[in-house]
């Protein structure tokens, strides 16, 4: 019999022995009646500062005899887990003259790719930037020298935006599939761990490997990937999406289409409403960069026990809702042990983004600190107006920054005072890349947004000593954290205006994050299978 026994709390120090010992006694058994154990999930319980230890949810398996009294003493935290299997799927009868196309390498993209070809699909990928390998080279350019390669960036390419961050794989969505999303990463080459902790990360550096490692599970599989392919329209046939354009020209037919693209793919956005395909706004959020010294953040989340080598680098999630403004502001990418990196994908404009490679030892915490942003903000009820509404506000940056993509930055203190700087601090930080110059952010930013920033960081301030004091620094502006776009479809996944489009991830509006994204991926991807048969020729 399988029990799952969850709120087991052990101190820093414990071993394995220990969490079988400590099992045992909830469960009132001896240890040796448990068969097996597994971690289920694990977090750090650090709600009493003098005694933060690590509270285990575990999967164990004993007699059923065994497990019938345990369950009789109506134990808390202790239940039977009945492994019940997710609907199965089944391949439709709908012919599809060819194979598929999947418009999008990023987690939508791949594991959508990945779900086709494993039942026979045969899907061909198109992606418009290049492979990670040479996409991470040409990052690293514009970073060092502020030339930005508007078709390899922080934003398009292989693995899509999150190849560029911490690499976080938490997700609030409950869904099967998300096991099978950690499992495939993990045949990839991510930690095992990713399956069992609380708060998942592999960090930019692991990531980039586990991106060329499910390329190869992909064409393993028999599908096909093109890169430095950028889809420019759709192709119909008999009023149905039977293709794409790519690069402007070449005529690429397709049984589907299914469209994983990115919350930063504009011109995308464009000619899709310039075809007519239903879409409409979405509410965002934009606002600043925030970094401090990781030891501060440490100390204010573990105190005494700071810097045990068990618990790494502490991280932290704020909210607060300004009823002055009816609008909340929150945490958001949070990067323990990281760096603020420039994410622009168009000339012009300032972007931030937060990253942090996998020991998350940089000595630098930060974290996107933003405010919601609606219809009301946008002053037009186009769907595209968000997009417009983002522009301002990178342009605005570029501006203050005096060009080359240098970001403008800010003390916290000066901030709150809404006054210019004289000059930023020498020890480390500002950490952006190609650079900072000093300026005030409440310019930058609408007047909502800046007063509700302001009076979260007074309240984070108090949740997290020394948040908002004279250690922390701002860098602007954050203008991507979700899609400000969604690209409508109906119950089968499928466009609600154009059969035969299939909108996936977070790019169309349907997710929020490495693992979500895939998971869309892998939804849409089981739609297509439920309807069609296999295609009929390449």
């Amino acid at each position: 019999m399988k029990l799952r026994l969850s709120e087991l709390r052990l101190d820093l120090n414990h071993d394995q022995s220990d969490l079988e010992r400590e099992a045992a006694k909830r469960l009132g058994i001896p240890p040796e009646a448990i068969q097996q154990l597994w971690v289920l999930r694990r977090a750090v319980d650090a709600r009493r500062k003098n005694q933060i230890g690590f509270v285990y949810a575990v999967d164990l398996v004993v007699d059923e005899s065994v497990g019938r009294r345990v369950l009789g003493k109506n134990i808390p935290s202790v239940g039977l887990i009945n492994d019940a299997p997710p609907s199965p799927l089944f391949r439709g009868s709908q012919p599809m003259t060819r194979p598929p196309v999947v418009v999008g390498a990023g987690p939508a993209g791949i594991f959508a790719a990945l779900k086709l070809a494993e039942w026979g699909y045969r899907p061909l990928l198109l992606e418009r930037g290049p492979e990670v390998e040479e996409r991470t080279r040409d990052v690293a350019h514009f970073w060092q020298t502020g030339e930005l390669n508007p078709e390899s960036n922080v934003q398009f390419g292989e693995g899509g935006a999150g190849t560029f961050s911490d690499g976080k794989l938490t997700t609030r969505i409950k869904d099967y599939r998300v096991g099978e999303v950690l499992a495939r990463m993990v045949q990839a080459g991510a930690p095992e761990e990713i399956a069992w902790l609380h708060k998942p990360h592999v960090g930019t550096d692991v990531l980039h490997r586990v991106v060329v490692g499910l390329r190869r599970q992909l064409l393993a599989l028999g599908g096909r990937v093109r890169f430095g392919a950028r889809v420019t329209g759709l192709l119909y046939d008999r009023g149905r999406a039977g293709g794409v354009i790519v690069n402007g020209g070449e005529e690429v037919p397709a049984g589907t289409v299914l469209m994983a693209i990115g919350h930063s793919a504009r011109d995308t956005y464009r000619w899709l409403a310039e075809q007519g395909v239903a879409m409409e706004q979405k509410p965002f959020a934009v606002g600043l960069r925030i970094e401090h010294p990781q030891s501060l953040i440490d100390q204010a989340q573990y105190g005494e026990f700071a810097g045990h080598p068990r618990l790494g680098a502490a991280d932290y999630h704020l909210t607060y809702h300004s009823d002055k403004f009816s609008r909340n502001a929150y945490t958001f990418c949070m990067c323990p042990g990281g760096q603020v990196v420039a994410a622009a994908s168009e000339p012009g404009g300032v972007v931030t983004n937060g990253m942090s490679k996998h020991a998350r030892a940089s000595g630098i915490a930060n974290s996107a600190v933003v405010v919601n942003v609606g219809e009301e903000d946008m002053g037009d009820a186009h769907p595209l107006a968000g997009i417009e509404f983002q522009r301002r506000l990178e342009k605005a940056a570029f501006l203050a920054g005096g060009g080359g993509f240098k970001a403008p930055a800010q003390p916290v203190t000066d901030f709150l005072a809404d006054r210019q700087p004289g000059r930023l601090p020498e020890a480390g930080y500002p950490t952006y890349l190609p650079g900072t110059s000093p300026a005030n952010l409440r310019e930058i930013l609408p007047e909502p947004v800046g007063e509700v920033l302001v009076e979260a960081l007074q309240v984070f301030d108090r949740k997290v000593r020394g948040f908002g004091g004279t250690k922390a620094i701002l860098t602007g502006v954050e203008t991507r954290t979700s899609a400000p776009v969604r690209i409508l479809r109906d119950e089968d996944c499928c466009s609600v205006n154009t059969p035969g489009l299939y909108p996936a991830g977070e790019g169309a509006g349907y997710a929020g994050g490495i693992v979500s994204a895939a998971v869309d991926g892998f939804r849409v991807a089981e739609a297509l299978i439920r309807r069609y048969a296999l295609p009929e020729q390449e």
